[in-house]
């Protein structure tokens, strides 16, 4: 039961007294929590699938096919793609969202009036589809390490942490016209923000927000962060910066063996990203040493090649399970997957919680249709399993966000 806030009120297996109850023939998990997005990419999803025989295509190719989009974008159309972008993610099963926001500038590179005018699209996108939002705009300066920025990259860039904190503070009222609405902070990466201004950043940004970064993502990354840093870029954040719950590191592809158990053990946590990773060719996370150090780790959606959360959750199985040889990762896969993600999540955006459910804890959640054939004859034992193993969105009754029912199948949107 939930009150007008949609905060749980009452949990138990008895119906209480005089009280109307809706029925869902479902099995409800709590809402998936999408840890990293960068919404205006949704507008080229699919976009960059082709290349000319003969030539190279990874990453850094993939890249100027996203400068080409992030240059189109106007406000309106920023919040357009994000809406129809955050509606799907609801459709998915997600309930909140984490906006790594670099998209900042006009197409000139020059500070909108409002300097928040970008993210400030992306609330109001996510006010208008009904998710959880936690805006992040990143502090982007360099092209890469110590290397001026392109033209392609100018509607990225603060060129100081003043210029960066102006930006950051800006975002505060865009995020205070949402009730659903939190910030967090951060930096690009090693490679897109001086060294020295990375620390700045943290060391004088609010320690009661979330921080963001990408990390060792490309084993090309890594090569000039040793030219330019003398250490790799998980190994430099670890030894320069107090790793702790606060971080939240994205990617994090290409990891020594201590750096991955020095990473698990400070606290930090991993955010990754299995659809655009393995679009993308970054390689894969060392997740069975990962956690088996202690290591803690949500997921996001990225660039939004794929936006199923159980797809995700089962080719971050598989590809150890390719890798190791191997079935069962893990002694309970579905479990160690949906609790893991679940708490770093919420983490990610900023949020604390007990438990999936919990009297006066929002009741977010999905509901998975129990009719479905490959649910209906799990039972109890096997439930969760059958959902993360065998199941897409056709088989999603519907997704609660504080209660009420941001998305229902079948219904019209």
């Amino acid at each position: 039961g939930v009150d007008e806030q949609g905060l749980i009120r009452y949990l138990g297996a008895e119906k209480p007294a005089d009280v109307a109850i809706e029925t869902v023939p479902g099995a409800a998990l709590p809402g998936f929590q999408n840890a990293h997005s960068h919404a205006f990419q949704y507008g080229m999803a699919g976009h960059a699938e082709q290349h000319e025989p003969g030539t190279r295509d990874d990453f850094w190719s993939w890249r100027e096919a996203m400068y080409a989009c992030a240059e189109t974008f106007s406000p309106e159309q920023n919040e357009q793609v994000a809406t129809t972008l955050y509606r799907h993610l609801l459709r998915n099963g997600y309930t909140s969202v984490v906006e790594f926001h670099y998209l900042h500038h006009d197409p000139t590179g020059r500070p909108y009036a409002n300097l928040a005018e970008m993210g400030e699209r992306l609330v109001a996108a996510a006010r208008t589809a009904g998710i959880k939002i936690t805006l992040v705009p990143v502090f982007y300066q360099k092209g890469d390490f110590g290397r001026e920025p392109a033209p392609r990259q100018r509607r990225f860039i603060s060129n100081t942490t003043d210029e960066y904190f102006k930006l950051l503070e800006a975002s505060r009222p865009a995020v205070a016209q949402y009730g659903r609405a939190r910030l967090g902070y951060g930096v690009h990466s090693l490679r897109a923000v001086e060294a020295a201004d990375v620390l700045a950043t943290y060391a004088q940004g609010p320690n009661d927000l979330p921080f963001h970064l990408h990390a060792a993502e490309q084993i090309l990354e890594v090569e000039r962060s040793l030219a330019h840093l003398g250490a790799r870029p998980v190994e430099w954040l670890l030894d320069n910066l107090p790793l702790s719950e606060q971080f939240h590191l994205v990617h994090c592809t290409h990891m020594t063996a201590d750096e991955t158990r020095r990473l698990a053990q400070s606290g930090a946590q991993v955010v990754l990203c299995p659809g655009t990773e393995g679009n993308l060719g970054d390689g894969i996370f060392p997740l069975v040493d990962y956690a088996a150090a202690g290591g803690r780790w949500s997921i996001g959606t990225d660039s939004h090649i794929s936006l199923n959360p159980l797809e995700d959750l089962r080719w971050l199985d598989y590809g150890q399970r390719l890798i190791h040889r191997r079935r069962n990762t893990f002694a309970d896969g579905a479990t160690t997957l949906v609790d893991t993600t679940f708490f770093a999540g919420q983490r990610a955006g900023g949020h604390r919680v007990a438990d999936y459910f919990a009297l006066g804890q929002p009741l977010d959640a999905v509901v998975y249709d129990l009719a479905q054939p490959l649910l209906a004859q799990a039972g109890p034992a096997h439930l969760l399993p059958a959902i993360v193993y065998t199941a897409d969105p056709t088989t999603i009754l519907g997704t609660l966000v504080d209660g009420q029912w941001a998305y229902q199948a079948g219904a019209m949107s």
